[in-house]
């Protein structure tokens, strides 16, 4: 393993890495974090003030102490404070991408200068890795003079859908005419030309990341997620949780419109290479908003090979408590032993009896499943228990499971979901897709299916083949350490010489 620092006695460089404030972008801007300090560098991670919060609750005050050259940092995100009963929930994602946009670069210029005073015991600053979503650190690494790199956290498959959201808005595809659009079938409609450049064939407009679905050309989600996407262009380098076997078409397409891209991921099995297990980089220092129950991985011990649904909608999913109770009948009814995580906060906010499920449920599926509000998702996905993940379909969610080789049933639920969907299913071979209604047939229909059917073996196969692909390119000297040895050389270390200079250091 390639080492950052310089000669004995010289002064590590300096990462600080910003991640977006949700769960989803935390956690890999977290495993990339880890493996610049694997080699060598003093890491600074900031999370908002609010997440601060959430951490200390959920994994205690000494997983923040971090390890020595690994420091949490926070800053507002310029929201009103929540009131105490929603501390434990994701955000309001409009209110947060308005206010990340227009706040936090004077916050995060104001710790930078913070970190850079010789009385802050940390080394000079001298880059930054800045989540693709939060573009605002890349000015600020241009106005302290450092390299920045993005880390774009979602698929490139999803990022290629964004880019393409004014070539739609310019063809008069997006916005939609009325809200009648979203289920008269206009949907269906396929792209072709320059709108769907880098996309898979056949590509429909229902397959774009989900912030078209708006009547309103000013939307907040829409104008953010485009913005984002288009200020990619800005950093010193692009840095991907993915692999170029599985998403070639859609990085070739990022690489002749952006900086250097660097493919890294599978990231959570990057980090198993280079991560000593049990060490404190490995057991100290963690993602995790909500805290995770114990038990689950002893109850799948008792049961068979392939035998267990595994079921999570991610970190920032809602659901109607109809839709609730539908997924749960059709868990029961499919008759397969189950794992559903139920988050505190998964049923939508003012929906009676919130996420209550009738003790007729508990009583059909008693001693068959277990519902935790949170869990280890790796360990799950890897229990030889495990037959299927019935998931969202965040980029996390799907790149742990196809490293399990674990099939997928997908029901996405917004931003790049719906193209991580389609690509499973017909480019990638490893899904299915349950309808937006998910009626209890269907989902115990199609449970059934993945489990046991020619399908479902024919989508097992191919995870397996995937997952093999995923472990090789992540082993040392493979295609994911060779390029993050480069994104250090050639981008994050750049300057680095400089600053040593201007602060009198030897190198």
């Amino acid at each position: 393993m390639a080492s950052a620092m310089g000669v004995p006695g010289d002064k590590p460089p300096h990462a600080v890495c910003v991640p977006y404030p949700s769960q989803g972008d935390i956690t890999p801007t977290l495993h990339l974090a880890k493996l610049l300090h694997a080699r060598g560098f003093h890491v600074t991670f900031v999370n908002t003030e609010f997440n601060h919060r959430r951490l200390l609750a959920s994994r205690g005050a000494a997983a923040l102490d971090g390890v020595p050259g690994f420091v949490f940092a926070a800053i507002p995100d310029g929201l009103p404070a929540m009131p105490g009963e929603d501390e434990d929930a994701t955000q309001d994602i409009p209110a947060l991408c308005q206010s990340t946009m227009t706040n936090c670069l004077g916050h995060l210029l104001a710790l930078l200068a913070r970190l850079n005073e010789p009385a802050s015991g940390s080394p000079p600053v001298t880059c930054l890795v800045a989540d693709g979503l939060m573009s605002f650190a890349y000015d600020a690494a241009r106005e302290i003079g450092v390299p920045c790199a993005a880390l774009w956290t979602a698929s490139a498959c999803g990022f290629v859908g964004c880019r393409l959201y004014r070539e739609l808005i310019d063809r008069g595809l997006v916005p939609l005419r009325d809200a009648s659009q979203l289920t008269d079938g206009y949907l269906d409609t396929v792209v072709d030309g320059a709108a769907a450049r880098g996309m898979c064939d056949g590509v429909q407009l229902r397959d774009y990341p989900s912030f078209i679905r708006t009547t309103d050309l000013g939307d907040v989600m829409l104008n953010f997620i485009m913005r984002e996407a288009e200020r990619l262009s800005l950093p010193d380098a692009v840095i991907l949780n993915t692999f170029d076997d599985f998403e070639r078409p859609a990085l070739d397409a990022m690489r002749a419109i952006l900086p250097p891209v660097y493919t890294v991921g599978p990231l959570h099995l990057h980090v198993r290479h280079v991560v000593p297990k049990g060490s404190p980089l490995d057991t100290a220092i963690g993602s995790n908003l909500w805290k995770e129950q114990d038990g689950v991985l002893e109850w799948l011990d008792g049961h068979p090979r392939n035998s267990v649904v595994y079921v999570s909608y991610g970190s920032i999913a809602v659901m109607t408590s109809e839709q609730l109770l539908e997924f749960a009948w059709g868990l029961a009814d499919s008759g397969y032993a189950f794992v559903w995580v139920v988050r505190p906060d998964l049923v939508k906010r003012g929906d009676a009896d919130a996420a209550a499920l009738p003790p007729e449920f508990y009583a059909a599926v008693q001693g068959r499943g277990v519902l935790p509000t949170w869990c280890s998702q790796e360990k799950v996905l890897e229990h030889d228990a495990v037959g299927v993940f019935l998931t969202h379909s965040g980029w996390n969610s799907t790149l742990e499971s196809l490293s399990a080789g674990v099939p997928m049933l997908s029901w996405p639920f917004f931003a790049e979901q719906q193209t991580n969907c389609r690509y499973k299913r017909t480019e990638w071979g490893v899904g299915m897709e349950i309808g937006g209604e998910a009626r209890r047939g269907e989902v115990a229909a199609m449970i059934r299916e993945a489990m046991e059917g020619k399908k479902g073996r024919e989508m097992r196969r191919r995870a397996q083949e995937w997952k093999e692909k995923a472990v090789r390119v992540t082993l040392p000297g493979g295609p994911g350490d060779t390029n993050l040895d480069r994104v250090i050389h050639e981008v994050l270390l750049s300057c680095k010489d400089k600053i040593s200079r201007v602060n009198g250091d030897s190198v």
